[in-house]
């Protein structure tokens, strides 16, 4: 029998120095959201919807991936330049019925919290909700 002294793997493939700077831009990418933006529940909850918020010559336009939700589940609000779209996305069916190898879909509350670059005429807002996607369109 033959004994070979082991090396412990090299897991730090980047220098001290790069992981510090990789670390700074992490840092700099979490906390540099503005707060109105960058609310608790879309950190801690794990659950928040993709948006793009961007402006036409007569709106500003904000779209929202929402699959799987119902109309009546989804709340929009505008309230002193800020928007606000909340809801609800239910579970399917029970995971206790069968055995689950992977659930990767969120369910539960979400909020999300923009704050609108531009003062918009709240009475004017039009919501549609077509195929998952929810389009708000705000002159």
């Amino acid at each position: 029998m033959r004994l070979v002294r082991m090396n412990r793997p090299d897991f730090w493939v980047l220098s001290p120095f790069e992981q510090l700077t990789g670390l700074g831009e992490e840092m700099n990418r979490l906390f540099g959201a503005p707060a109105a933006e960058a609310t608790s529940s879309e950190f801690f909850n794990g659950w928040a919807p993709a948006l793009d918020l961007s402006e036409d010559s007569d709106n500003l336009v904000v779209t929202v991936e929402l699959p799987g939700m119902k109309k009546e589940d989804i709340q929009v609000t505008v309230h002193e330049g800020v928007l606000i779209v909340a809801g609800e996305r239910k579970r399917e069916r029970s995971v206790n019925a069968a055995q689950a190898y992977r659930t990767e879909r969120f369910h539960g509350r979400f909020h999300r919290t923009i704050s609108l670059p531009k003062p918009v005429k709240i009475a004017s807002i039009k919501a549609a909700y077509n195929n998952g996607i929810l389009t708000i369109s705000m002159p």
